[in-house]
């Protein structure tokens, strides 16, 4: 149909026709296994005249079908006994295998020709051998476009219809088959365009021309409407298969538009490739190259050997291996170049062959190697004299955790290129495609663990709150996957927040914390944030996994900054290695900014002297209300039914919980403390921290509840009050009960407030106080969903 689209602005001269999906790498196949004397690839040669067949009787009309029956046979009868003749020898030269690939094209374009034929187009077949000569580099050969262009003029001369040309092969000048290389197809069409002075050539492919980006890496990649010549260049040597950089060279040169379309569906836009380009943002596309290899040549003596550089890449071209890229360090004490791994072997024996001499002097070490590894650039004419592109690149590769091997920027500013690792790849890609395409957008993957009373309390501040967050602020915050203590979800494009609860309960996947933290890792969504609403020492083991996979992390769940101090240092450590943040604001005050504060205090150069603080919403609680004939163990009790208090009271009464978050807030500071130097004064008796269950705890509380009472009274009459309270003073710390009168900050304190006490140089006379609200899910709920946000932010 695309073909006999009416068109009464230009004739089509030419149609070149590429081998059917999977043919080409059937055919290599096919040659091998003949040359292994390996018979299956008789079964390769039958599916291939099958699949033909096939496709004649589904396209041709009963008048011609019998004759293009019998072409596809002929066809299949020349293959089949030159991969006889193969097999015979057990030989297979590079020669050997273009001809057999090119039976691909050959049988292809006499499909279409006779499908063509039998709806009424006059068109001819055509053979490119006829009219393309090249010279004897099989597999990739270099066309002689003198010859190559006298062939193409003298048969469009005398050839007027329509021709159905065979891309991807040619003929030596000894007539010969040789192929073109990747994407040869097109690269036929762009010979025959530039020599033919077409005015426009017309790629149909499977995507509706180039885009932003990978689509199937990148879901928000975006259609290019149009694109210079050099920036096409750019983003096909990187990985863009919609366009080869051969296909290039011949229309650049006569200055030919390249129109890609998609075949399936003709009425997109397309791309335009050519002279001009769109002027629509700083960078026009970002592409890879998916595995590659990195050598590295280094030695003391390289500056001093003259020309070392020219020898290094010389004798990689005698043993033709591509280079990809080329890094040198200024000191001219390494250079290193990224190749295709499969040519690592063959690269380095060359490179060491060359510098032999070299190397037993010492001037050069061996050649190092490192394999797994990805490119990954950006591209743009709109990058020329802009400042803080590779800052924006860079600082977003940091934020994500993914670590930059190598850097290279040609002097022309249109290309900047990264070495990654491979399994960064996909990440990279989404995260420096969000940077630089939707830069108001910030889009946030969260990997929610737990979801009792404060992380469900969080998926409905985010359901609340995120059209608002997009539509104001640009957050885009998605749920990326729940887990409870007995299943997992999981979906890269956003669990709903509202429908969380009935996904996770049908879903089929057991919860274990190793399983979660692996498929969060698999999935590589860039600006990713796992957040810990458990209480799990299980859960904080995992920290560090998390964190060097260039995950942020954000939680309440005290377990990782309060064990063992060299535990608490690798953390910090491993987050600024990878460029993640690690972020714990409500692991002190629920939602209020003690932590924040603290750093703030500090980064601007003040001491602190002494810490004071009422760090348990629950002990707030209960000693707030703690008055009149009220008894004590009555007030614990409905903290609980509050939701104030643990479901074991006893986590909170024993003070262990108080003593973590002085503990955390000593370390905030510099001091090298572990859990055991915090003195505790536990408000439990022996008989009730060792009770059963917690009915028999609250039955033994009863009976404590005089002593509790004695002190209540003993305070009263000194005008006093009971508050449980936090010191850090002279590099110690103690938790313990103690009474304070009306001038002391924790006097007032309301419901289950918490209040922080920083006495510093700058506040010496009256300390800087934090107070509010130290407990309840909504306010913890609030502060983790703040701490989420700042992951997206590039401040500490």
């Amino acid at each position: 149909a695309i073909v006999r689209k009416k068109d009464t602005r230009a004739q089509i001269a030419a149609v070149v026709v590429s081998a059917m999906s999977g043919v080409t790498d059937q055919l290599i196949e096919l040659a091998v296994r003949a040359a292994q004397k390996d018979r299956s690839y008789r079964d390769i040669l039958k599916k291939i005249g099958e699949r033909h067949v096939r496709t004649v009787k589904k396209l041709v009309g009963s008048k011609r079908r019998a004759h293009a029956q019998k072409e596809i046979e002929a066809l299949m009868g020349y293959l089949r006994e030159v991969a006889t003749g193969v097999e015979l020898v057990q030989e297979l030269s590079p020669g050997a295998l273009d001809y057999i690939v090119s039976y691909g094209e050959r049988l292809s374009a006499h499909v279409l020709h006779e499908a063509l034929l039998d709806r009424g187009v006059a068109c001819e077949y055509l053979n490119a051998r006829e009219i393309i000569t090249t010279d004897d580099n099989f597999g990739e050969a270099v066309v002689d476009f003198r010859a190559t262009n006298r062939a193409i003029a003298r048969h469009f001369k005398t050839h007027k219809k329509l021709q159905v040309v065979t891309g991807f092969i040619a003929s030596t000048a000894q007539k010969k088959t040789t192929t073109l290389g990747r994407g040869g197809s097109d690269y036929t069409a762009s010979i025959l365009g530039a020599a033919l002075n077409a005015s426009v050539i017309e790629i149909w492919t499977d995507v509706s021309g180039v885009y932003t980006a990978d689509p199937r890496k990148v879901p928000g990649a975006l259609p290019i409407k149009v694109m210079s010549y050099e920036e096409a260049v750019e983003m096909s040597y990187f990985g863009a298969k919609v366009i080869h950089p051969p296909t290039m060279a011949p229309a650049m040169q006569k200055k030919i538009p390249i129109l890609i379309k998609n075949t399936f569906e003709p009425e997109k836009t397309g791309t335009v490739i050519g002279t001009k380009t769109e002027s629509n943002g700083l960078v026009k596309g970002i592409s890879s190259i998916g595995d590659l290899a990195v050598l590295l040549v280094e030695g003391s003596g390289l500056q001093r050997i003259r020309g070392a550089s020219g020898r290094v890449f010389g004798a990689l071209a005698r043993a033709r291996v591509n280079v990809i890229m080329i890094t040198q360090s200024s000191s001219q004490h390494s250079v290193s170049f990224a190749i295709a791994p499969k040519d690592v072997e063959r690269a380095r024996e060359v490179v060491e062959e060359e510098f032999s001499l070299e190397r037993r002097s010492g001037l050069i070490g061996p050649v190092k190697m490192e394999r797994n590894l990805s490119i990954l650039a950006i591209v743009g004419e709109g990058m020329k004299e802009r400042r803080g592109i590779a800052g924006r690149l860079f600082s977003t590769l940091g934020r994500n955790g993914i670590n930059v091997i190598a850097i290279a920027q040609g002097s022309s500013e249109l290309n900047i290129s990264v070495v990654i690792r491979k399994e960064d790849q996909v990440k990279a890609l989404n995260a420096v495609h969000a940077a630089f395409f939707a830069p108001d957008q910030r889009i946030l993957n969260i990997f929610l663990i737990g979801t009792g009373v404060v992380g469900g309390a969080l998926l409905s501040q985010i359901a609340a709150q995120a059209s608002k967050l997009e539509r104001e602020h640009g957050f885009s915050v998605r749920v990326a996957g729940v887990a409870d203590v007995k299943r997992m979800h999981f979906n890269p494009a956003g669990i709903p927040p509202r429908e969380w609860r009935k996904l996770l309960a049908t879903s089929r996947t057991k919860s274990n914390v190793s399983g979660f933290v692996a498929a969060m890792k698999a999935m590589e969504l860039p600006n990713s944030v796992f957040v810990d609403c458990t209480a799990s020492q299980r859960v904080a083991d995992a920290y560090l996994s998390v964190l060097r996979a260039g995950i942020s992390i954000v939680t309440p769940n005290k377990c990782a900054n309060s064990g063992s101090l060299a535990s608490y240092r690798a953390l910090r450590e491993v987050a600024a290695r990878h460029g993640v943040k690690f972020l714990y604001e409500t692991n002190v005050g629920a939602g209020l900014p003690v932590i924040g504060t603290l750093r703030d205090l500090l980064l601007s150069g003040d001491t602190v002297e002494k810490i004071e603080a009422v760090l348990s919403g629950t002990l707030s609680y209960i000693f707030d209300n703690f008055e009149g004939e009220k008894r004590f163990s009555d007030i614990v009790r409905k903290a609980r039914e509050l939701g104030y208090a643990e479901p074991d009271p006893r986590n909170d009464l024993s003070g262990l919980d108080v003593a973590r978050k002085i503990l955390i807030l000593a370390r905030e500071i510099g001091l090298p403390m572990e859990l055991n130097d915090v003195k505790v004064e536990s408000l439990l008796s022996k008989r009730a921290a060792g009770a059963k269950n917690v009915e028999k705890f609250f039955d033994v509380l009863k009976r404590d509840d005089a002593a509790f009472e004695k002190k209540k009274r003993a305070a009263a009459r000194e005008r006093k009050v009971l508050r449980y309270i936090a010191t850090l003073k002279n590099g110690k710390a103690a938790v313990r009960l103690e009474a304070v009168d009306s001038k002391h900050p924790f006097y007032a304190l309301y419901g289950n407030d918490n209040v922080i006490a920083f006495f510093t140089d700058r506040y010496k006379k009256s300390p800087l106080i934090v107070q509010g609200p130290g407990a309840g899910a909504d306010v913890t709920a609030a502060g983790i969903f703040a701490d989420i946000l700042r992951t997206a932010s590039n401040a500490l």
